[in-house]
């Protein structure tokens, strides 16, 4: 009766996590579309001095009319194409072409005010409103941005100096942003120098993020790669990210607008990617996380010379969770703290969060790590009030440096371990008997796609 219980739960585990956060295992194909412009026909100059702003909006503008007759691509050829901020429509393919560079604008002026995110009810970095992103998209159906390695240039170094110099008017935009959106692909493309974030899905769902290389110089202040943001069905696959900040991270919303707004972040399938983070951490989960994340699946994950390898972020008055979360097949090189979890990270939007909305951490399971040249193995430190729970860890093996003194650090957390070295934290060195409480969240990639079979 108890193996059939356990193999129930192993079951309906695999389900909900391959079936449906499991986006990278059925490969979608672009089907070509049945019309194509030019952006030269709508008078674009490829200088890399002529403003062309207005040239992608008329483009866009008249490729809304082919969205009943299966949509239409705009071709952007090779040069490089100045523009400021401009929005896409549904059922349109924008194709970057090999030496095509779209170039963001250095003239605050040339990028539009858009109002906040209402899971976050304000601007991230200035109280107010926040400049729109250089390419966005909001309720759309069907939209693609993909190219032959074109390139996605944000010229980020006027937006940094603004933000340590606290000149910032409004909060920093990004490269791509898509809101409320379903059906939404990016692949083959590089991305560049990004004012704050280089791809932010918000609100979406069946979002395929393929085949990009995303950089920024690590002196870039909290710029960051990818962030699945209260979307779902998401899938990040064959990616290179090296970034000031994050390479990848996980959010669903700040304090209370996040939790008024209710839209976590689920059902997300990472996978062959390389993860360089600076400053920050290669796979970051919050801290703004009010919304919830949950039903996420790593594996096949190369990190190196990186701060932190992977981290768990939040604090008191986000509430939220944070749960059945796997992660396997990672390999470190180079990165100061391999693993961590902190409930005392971040800043409040306002004075009128609840101190009492409490975060749940609970049922992580990280399996099959190598990693060298490390400082830290590990940081676990929970909140009093709301301690860390059920944290999986097995067959971890880390090489630590001669710099490091304290190989683990842990308070306020619980979970159990198996093949660890260095040794964890007597916090996780539960009672083998526990481990059931891992048990569908231990099983390879291999045996979970068996079971589902």
């Amino acid at each position: 009766m108890l193996v059939a219980l356990l193999l129930l739960l192993v079951l309906s585990n695999a389900v909900r996590i391959d079936a449906e956060g499991g986006q990278c295992v059925s490969n979608q194909t672009l089907d070509p579309r049945p019309h194509s412009v030019s952006i030269l026909e709508f008078g674009a100059v490829g200088d890399g001095k002529t403003l062309n702003t207005l040239a992608f909006q008329n483009a866009i503008f008249y490729l809304k009319s082919f969205a009943d007759k299966g949509g239409a691509q705009l071709y952007v050829p090779p040069g490089n194409w100045l523009t400021g901020s401009f929005n896409l429509t549904s059922h349109l393919t924008l194709f970057l072409e090999k030496g095509a560079f779209i170039i963001g604008s250095q003239d605050p002026s040339h990028w539009d005010v858009v109002a906040p995110l209402p899971s976050y009810g304000r601007g991230l970095e200035v109280p107010g409103g926040r400049y729109q992103s250089l390419i966005s998209g909001y309720m759309l159906h069907d939209v693609v941005i993909t190219g032959n390695n074109g390139t996605i240039d944000g010229i980020g170094s006027v937006w940094w100096d603004l933000f340590g110099s606290h000149s910032l008017n409004y909060s920093r935009p990004h490269l791509v942003e898509i809101v409320a959106s379903r059906f939404v692909v990016v692949s083959n493309l590089t991305f560049l120098n990004a004012p704050a974030y280089s791809i932010h899905p918000v609100y979406c769902s069946h979002v395929h993020i393929k085949n990009v290389s995303i950089s920024a110089p690590p002196e870039s202040p909290y710029t960051v790669g990818i962030v699945p943001d209260s979307s779902d069905s998401v899938c990040i696959e064959d990616c290179v990210v090296t970034m000031g900040y994050d390479a990848i991270a996980l959010k669903s919303g700040w304090d209370e607008y996040g939790i008024a707004y209710g839209k976590p972040t689920e059902n997300v399938h990472i996978r062959k990617v390389n993860l360089k983070a600076f400053s920050g951490s290669s796979l970051a989960f919050g801290s703004e996380m009010s919304g919830g994340i949950s039903n996420v699946l790593v594996e096949d994950v190369h990190i190196f010379n990186s701060n932190s390898g992977i981290e768990f972020r939040t604090t008191k008055g986000r509430g939220g969770y944070m749960k059945d979360i796997f992660m396997s097949d990672i390999q470190m090189e180079n990165v100061y703290t391999a693993i961590a979890a902190t409930g005392h990270y971040g800043s409040h939007p306002d004075d009128k969060f609840d101190r009492n909305a409490l975060p749940l951490l609970d049922h992580i399971t990280v399996k099959d790590v190598t990693g060298t040249n490390i400082t830290n193995a590990g940081s676990f430190v929970g909140i009093e009030e709301s301690p860390f729970t059920n944290i999986c860890l097995s067959n971890i093996t880390l090489s630590t440096n001669s710099v490091s003194t304290i190989t683990w650090e842990c308070s306020n957390v619980s979970g159990f371990s198996d093949s660890v070295f260095p040794k964890p934290c007597p916090d996780l060195e539960s009672p083998s008997n526990s481990s059931s409480s891992c048990f569908p969240y231990l099983l390879s990639i291999t045996e979970r796609k068996t079971a589902v079979l």
